[in-house]
């Protein structure tokens, strides 16, 4: 039987493996794929074409390599994973990142597989890192019960909008004694690109986005799936987004947040009841800042503005509530709420 080798299957492995069979990856490949040497040759030459290997030495005896086009993509059972061996071990030793994105992708990678260790109450995850010319592109995926129903259930909280609501102000955990809440909300801040999938529901992120967090199209498929994309000329660091979360700008604390009201009104809802102003303000007092953005909504209530400028600002003077992108309307129910105030 002839084995047909598919070229989206062998990028899959083919950078790890071209730096461990440098010098025998033809006959690597042979092992593994039971294909014929004829086959491979071509398989090896269409990929050498295409940047995903490179190929020197002589004809009799080629010596391969990474290309510029390089992936990863490993299973790891989550009983008993450190999520710090797979990314020394299986990873990093496989691409050619500038360093402070192999710092910022490090960071992302090392946060989503323990997120998935601690919290997904799954069995195994998949991590696919893959390196473009333009960008470097992470997926954590794993099998467990979902972030948006881990979130509704151990906060109840109704649905997956508002639990979006929540970790997007970060701080967010279900193990305060173990976890502070971080490591989505920085790997997200980190990315030029962060998806979110989990529960028939998809929420995204763009830096260049000011509206912040926004609806997806939900994949379909159990457990969570978190994807990133840095992009490789990126002038961002680990420290600047760490410091812009942090009054003092240090990086040390996390005392300022964004809360995007967006996500807790949809297409042509009016933030109008005292119970939506309650849920913008849930857990504020955790933060010392927060900007309240007010982007892409076009009306608000007495009630909504009176509950989170007076009340919320009188019983909490030690938060700063910075209201962010009002029309000139809401502008002045804001400010008439900060006068009885």
């Amino acid at each position: 039987m002839t084995v047909r080798l598919a070229l989206d299957h062998l990028t899959l492995w083919m950078t790890a493996a071209a730096r461990e069979h440098s010098l025998d990856l033809i006959d690597h490949v042979m092992e593994r794929t039971g294909a014929s040497r004829r086959a491979t040759q071509a398989a090896l030459r269409r990929l050498v074409e295409s940047q995903w290997l490179t190929r020197e030495g002589s004809a009799r005896r080629p010596v391969y390599g990474p290309g510029l086009l390089r992936q990863v993509a490993r299973s790891y059972t989550l009983h008993g994973l450190q999520e710090d061996l797979p990314w020394q071990r299986d990873f990093a030793p496989h691409f050619a990142l500038p360093p402070h994105v192999a710092r910022m992708i490090q960071h992302g990678f090392t946060e989503l597989v323990n997120n998935a260790v601690d919290h997904s109450g799954g069995t195994s995850v998949t991590v696919s890192l893959r390196q473009t010319a333009s960008h470097a592109q992470l997926l954590v995926s794993d099998d467990g019960c979902g972030v948006f129903e881990q979130i509704c259930s151990r906060f109840a909280i109704a649905d997956a909008q508002h639990a979006m609501l929540e970790l997007s102000k970060g701080r967010l955990t279900s193990q305060p004694a173990a976890h502070t809440g971080r490591g989505l909300f920085f790997s997200s801040q980190l990315a030029d690109v962060f998806d979110i999938h989990a529960n028939k529901h998809a929420f995204q992120r763009r830096a260049w986005d000011p509206a912040g967090w926004q609806p997806g199209r939900p994949l379909p498929r159990e457990g969570s799936s978190i994807y990133m994309a840095i992009a490789l000329d990126t002038t961002r660091t680990l420290d600047q987004v760490l410091g812009a979360w942090s009054l003092d700008g240090s990086g040390i604390e996390f005392d300022r947040t964004t809360v995007s009201l967006r996500l807790l009104a949809g297409p042509g809802q009016v933030l109008d009841s005292r119970a939506q102003a309650r849920r913008v303000v849930a857990r504020l007092p955790m933060f010392r800042q927060a900007e309240i953005s007010f982007d892409g909504i076009e009306e608000i209530g007495h009630g909504f503005a009176d509950e989170l400028f007076r009340v919320f600002g009188r019983a909490h003077p030690e938060v700063l509530l910075v209201p962010t992108g009002m029309t000139p309307r809401i502008a002045a129910l804001v400010q008439s709420a900060l006068n009885s105030a």
